[in-house]
């Protein structure tokens, strides 16, 4: 789905050689599983994708315009959720990772969608009366009777921090038709959020916009993904470092 398979892991990240980190930096250890919701608005002659821009005192990818993400969270695996994962879906899901499982696979799925509602107030499932087990980070979900949906989201593809960064995460980056949002929660974006704008973007027109090469690079991803069919059982671009190279696998 792209030309270039490989990139410096320098030329990935602009700066990171003056970002000298300490040996036992945190950006040394294993990354974090993470997950990111591309919500889709199929509706007009051109697709277009859900961005949010950064507050600009965040650590991690300050001021940049971004998929709504973050880490998946021991609860994710466990709520209750309409539909099952489809099965490509799911089976990519567990591939290159250790102790692969459907509930892991799961956890991956719904920590984007239960992210896209923290950081955006919208809600991806089916209205309805919702199990009492869904607290914590899910209570939001219960409060609103929003069970959430596994059957319409789609892995476009996954990559993983290098070495040498702030924060590393293992992200899965999914993708969804707007369509699916039952519910939203007002006031969620704002100044002091993680989150201070919103933007619907035409997948042709990001170039202008602020973006960490790596969210260019699954914008390209999702864009051929939609012309192929993003419903389709396809490889998925895996993108990680090896030796200072950041290569594109396949999963």
């Amino acid at each position: 789905m792209t030309s270039q398979t490989s990139w410096s892991v320098a030329e990935m990240n602009p700066g990171l050689a003056e970002q000298p980190r300490p040996p036992h930096h945190p950006s040394q250890r294993r990354p974090r599983d993470a997950a990111v919701l591309m919500l889709l608005d199929r509706s007009g002659p051109e697709p277009k994708v859900l961005l949010g821009q950064r507050h600009e005192g965040h650590v991690f990818m300050p001021g940049l315009h971004v998929f709504p993400g973050g880490k998946v969270e021991r609860a994710d695996g466990r709520v209750p959720a309409a539909g099952q994962l489809v099965p490509h879906v799911e089976r990519r899901l567990q591939a290159s990772v250790r102790a692969p499982s459907a509930v892991r696979a799961k956890a991956y799925a719904l920590a984007a969608v239960r992210e896209l509602a923290e950081e955006t107030g919208l809600m991806l499932g089916d209205k309805c009366p919702c199990p009492a087990n869904m607290n914590g980070e899910w209570k939001p979900f219960a409060d609103c009777g929003v069970l959430p949906r596994l059957d319409n989201l789609w892995l476009v593809a996954r990559s993983v921090t290098p070495p040498g960064l702030v924060r590393r995460y293992d992200t899965r980056f999914f993708a969804a038709d707007a369509a699916g949002v039952c519910h939203t929660v007002p006031g969620a974006v704002h100044a002091d959020a993680e989150l201070v704008e919103l933007r619907w973007t035409p997948l042709s027109d990001t170039a202008g916009l602020n973006l960490h090469m790596i969210t260019r690079l699954v914008l390209g991803e999702l864009s051929a993904r939609l012309k192929a069919g993003i419903e389709e059982d396809l490889p998925v671009p895996y993108f990680r470092s090896r030796g200072g190279v950041m290569r594109r696998l396949e999963i």
